[in-house]
């Protein structure tokens, strides 16, 4: 749960409308409501809904072979990867957060320009790499507009999974005539006008130590494209069959006063607490050696490193979104993408097949029974499903980890999830995500599980 002064939720009160998500293909599962008709025998069926999200990551080799590289080869294989093969040339940084000026060798990979879709008032990059010391990684968008015009590139994150070489960050700062990039999300200022982003491209630079044979590996980049209309409620869906999945349960409250250099623990840590948790879900974990660099004695020490390995040094906490899909990404085989679904329904597609979710909302203390709190934003893990059709939900909002497992009404949750607006404690109206999550897997699926992703458009 994010603080109410939070980065996060300055960004959430600016943007006008969500939109956003990430995978390959736009689906039902994503559409609007359709419109009502008429009552009567004679009343006409209403027309096909519309899509809502559009999605395309390129992972699989001949996606990178389809793309313009400048100094970078793809390796083949079970996970196929995008390295540096021979520099493109060199340059200076400044760490804009330690002062540190260095000198980088770099290769560039610039993708096949992808037409959405879905025309989008949001766009969202996230990626899956490793970048061993001596390394990092930046990733820049740049989307074209309806009429012709481009905007910059821009700079959606530079990234590393640690901190020895650079300091992983956003950067503010950056928009055109039409739009702006908050953080992690590159928005249209004002949707009303009717400007959209018709499609994008993605370009990737891997930086190494001048002289040597290290390189990055990049093993899925893509973006999210949405168009979410503004809507204060959404349609409630159906229950389907109940299914909970046994997902490690962890309170961020327990870290409370912990490390102020990575945001102060509790409820600024709701998102690295419930990427802990799937990453535990799918067997992985860090090693005691990742670890040694905890305070001893401190409970669960894993959390704290998520933590410092998600933190976002410009948007000073943990909660930047492809910050902690990369995060998950950097542990064997796992795959991680900050996407937006449709429903609930999508959800318990998901769950049935073994795969829990974590879903970004924000809410009143009274428009979620039982949680007993209100917040600007907060990460919270689905874990299952009730014969009933509620959430169960691990909470990392909670006052330890026994408490952490949660049953919340289904029409409440998923109408503060999916939602685009809402009024705060004031009477303002704020922005909602409008159906934003994180989903990861392991590379290694069974057929229900590739194929309930392909549905979603996330492989």
């Amino acid at each position: 749960m994010t603080s109410p002064t939070s980065r996060r939720t300055v960004l959430t009160a600016a943007i006008a409308a969500a939109a956003g998500a990430s995978a390959a293909t736009a689906s039902a599962a994503f559409a609007s409501p359709a419109p009502s008709t008429s009552g009567g025998p004679t009343a006409r069926p209403s027309a096909a809904p519309k899509a809502l999200v559009d999605n395309r990551f390129w992972h699989t080799y001949t996606d990178w072979r389809r793309g313009a590289g400048d100094g970078t080869r793809v390796l083949p294989g079970l996970r196929p990867g995008l390295v540096i093969a021979s520099p493109a040339g060199r340059s200076d940084y400044t760490d804009p957060h330690t002062g540190t000026t260095a000198a980088w060798e770099y290769a560039v990979w610039t993708s096949p320009e992808h037409r959405c879709a879905v025309p989008a008032t949001e766009v969202i990059a996230s990626w899956n790499a490793r970048t061993p010391a001596g390394t990092w990684i930046q990733t820049e968008l740049s989307g074209r507009y309806a009429d012709g015009t481009a905007t910059p590139w821009f700079v959606m994150g530079r990234w590393a999974s640690g901190d020895g070489d650079i300091r992983r960050t956003s950067v503010d700062g950056q928009g055109d005539p039409h739009s702006t990039v908050w953080t992690d999300t590159l928005s249209v200022d004002d949707p009303a006008s009717g400007v959209r982003l018709v499609s994008y491209r993605l370009r990737l630079t891997l930086y190494r130590t001048p002289g040597s044979r290290l390189t990055p590996t990049v093993w899925r980049a893509g973006a999210m494209a949405s168009d979410v209309p503004d809507r204060f409620t959404v349609p409630a869906s159906a229950a389907g069959p109940a299914r909970e999945l046994p997902v490690p349960r962890y309170s961020q409250n327990v870290h409370i006063g912990q490390y102020p250099e990575y945001d102060n623990g509790g409820e600024a840590w709701c998102s690295p607490t419930s990427s802990q948790m799937i990453i535990e879900y799918w067997g992985r974990r860090p090693t005691a050696r990742d670890l040694a660099w905890v305070k001893p004695g401190l409970p669960d020490p894993q959390v704290c490193h998520a933590a410092r390995y998600t933190y976002d040094y410009q948007y000073e906490g943990c909660g930047n979104w492809p910050f902690n899909a990369a995060y998950a990404a950097t542990y064997r085989d796992l795959n991680a993408v900050v996407t937006r679904l449709g429903s609930l329904d999508d959800v318990e597609r998901l769950i049935r097949v073994g795969i829990p979710v974590i879903t970004s909302q924000s809410f009143l203390k009274e428009e979620l029974t039982g949680a007993g709190y209100g917040t600007a934003g907060h990460l919270m893990t689905v874990i299952g499903f009730t014969r009933e059709g509620d959430v169960i939900a691990n909470d990392p909002a909670s006052p330890d980890n026994r408490a952490v497992r949660r049953v919340y009404r289904r029409r409440e949750f998923e109408n503060i999830w999916l939602r685009t607006k809402r009024y705060d404690a004031n009477g303002a109206v704020r922005s909602g995500t409008g159906g934003v999550c994180y989903v990861y897997w392991p590379s290694d699926l069974s057929p229900s599980r590739r194929r309930v992703l392909r549905e979603l458009g996330l492989v």
